[in-house]
């Protein structure tokens, strides 16, 4: 009895440190429903509605979608459920290649890679989707959930995104998009607006990732970001350790951010509820913050500072008490206190030195906020954060709003 249960034990501890257990079996049933769905993928034509019914369908390989002007339609996003768990082939779990493209009222869990890439389309609408990866956070999970890149004329609403390494709701290097209604939870970033022009992000909510919401710029891609308004989100507790892949883009965010805004121009802030976020509730900051560097070089014609940002009539709460990185703490504890805590702006300080007219960037690339008695940090990032300073002068001042987003044929 006793050489027995030493031997479970033994075996238990050498499974431990063994590789991870093999992708579960797909059944038979799973792989004729898995056969008959790509089927209906490759024989789709404009105007094909693809319904799947209610009911949780196990897949071990990606699927593809090129015909355009096509509709996949579940029954909800709680109740039919494509499962990737045993995925083998293929590194999305949905990949389209396609415009006029329609997906609403279906789940997509625990992909290998990305769940629902799709790629340089048009009219693209993503509706009452949900896509988890069911283990919790972990670094192993697909980088992005949502992830419309160079596309145009985008909408993502009504949608739930959890446990995505990179990014829950990404829109990348993409046209005129609206992303509204959404809920993103335990993401790195939760809802990722990159090299993007035109975008209005707005009644989301984000919490428990480790930033919430980003409107990022980042060099080498092929456009650059502007013009995004992020509005009425309820953004709060965002303070998710980082667990994105090493070298990845958004592993510099800090942990406890809740909006951040990195090397855009024409960004707008307001009428947000942003609370209770460690390191800060808004991050202002250049690429050279971001300790993210291309082998290859920068493109010289990158700019890499924020420009032309405004911020106002947000409502904050809480946060700043506990930053993210030794730099952040020793500067939180130095300008406030070991008790204290970062107001609810820090802006990293680094400027385009060459546009400066009398020590200050023209008018339309100011920081701009608007937002009561709020203080504003500037950390003094270019002098290694030795001289911040806590003025909030150069920040009192307006900048011209942003029209709203339209969408084409969208209400």
């Amino acid at each position: 009895m006793r050489l027995s249960c030493l031997a479970i034990l033994i075996a238990a501890a050498l499974a431990g440190c063994g590789e991870s257990a093999p992708p579960p079996a797909q059944s038979s049933a799973d792989a004729s429903f898995q056969s008959q769905l790509q089927q209906q993928l490759l024989d789709a034509r404009p105007g094909s509605v693809i319904e799947i019914p209610a009911g949780h369908y196990s897949f071990n390989r990606g699927l593809t979608l090129r015909s355009n002007g096509v509709t996949i339609r579940g029954a909800g996003m709680d109740k039919t459920v494509l499962s990737f768990k045993g995925q083998v082939v293929g590194p999305e779990g949905l990949l389209v290649n396609a415009s006029d493209f329609t997906i609403e009222n279906l789940a997509l869990e625990d992909t290998k890679g990305d769940a629902l890439k799709i790629n340089e389309g048009a009219n693209i609408t993503i509706r009452g989707v949900r896509v988890e990866w069911t283990g919790g956070p972990k670094t192993t999970n697909g980088a992005y959930g949502l992830y419309p890149v160079k596309t145009s004329n985008v909408l993502i609403e009504d949608s739930v995104v959890i446990g995505a390494s990179d990014a829950g709701i990404y829109v990348g290097q993409s046209k005129t998009i609206v992303v509204r209604r959404n809920r993103a939870e335990r993401n790195v970033a939760g809802i990722e607006i990159e090299n993007s022009i035109d975008a209005d992000v707005y009644e989301n909510t984000a919490t428990e990732n480790t930033g919430g919401i980003l409107v990022f710029n980042m060099p080498n891609l092929s456009q650059a970001g502007r013009n995004a308004r992020v509005f009425r989100n309820k953004v709060h507790d965002n303070n998710t350790g980082n667990f994105a892949a090493k070298g990845a883009a958004v592993a510099s965010v800090p942990a406890g951010s809740g909006v951040i805004v990195n090397s855009n121009d024409r960004v707008e802030i307001f009428d947000n509820d942003i609370a209770d976020h460690r390191t800060a509730n808004v991050i202002v900051s250049s690429y050279f913050s971001t300790n993210y560097y291309n082998k290859a070089g920068v493109d010289p014609n990158y700019n890499p500072y924020p420009k032309g940002i405004f911020i106002y009539d947000n409502r904050f709460k809480g946060g700043g008490d506990s930053p993210d990185g030794m730099d952040l703490k020793i500067l939180k504890s130095a300008v406030y206190g070991v008790t204290g805590h970062f107001p609810d702006i820090v802006w990293d300080g680094y400027v385009d030195g060459k546009a400066l007219v009398d020590g200050l960037p023209p008018p339309a690339d100011r920081i701009c906020v608007q937002n009561g008695d709020i203080g504003v940090l500037n950390a003094d990032g270019p002098g290694g954060y030795k001289n911040p300073s806590t003025d909030t002068k150069p920040y009192q001042c307006t900048l011209d709003k942003l029209p709203p987003v339209v969408l084409a044929g969208k209400a």
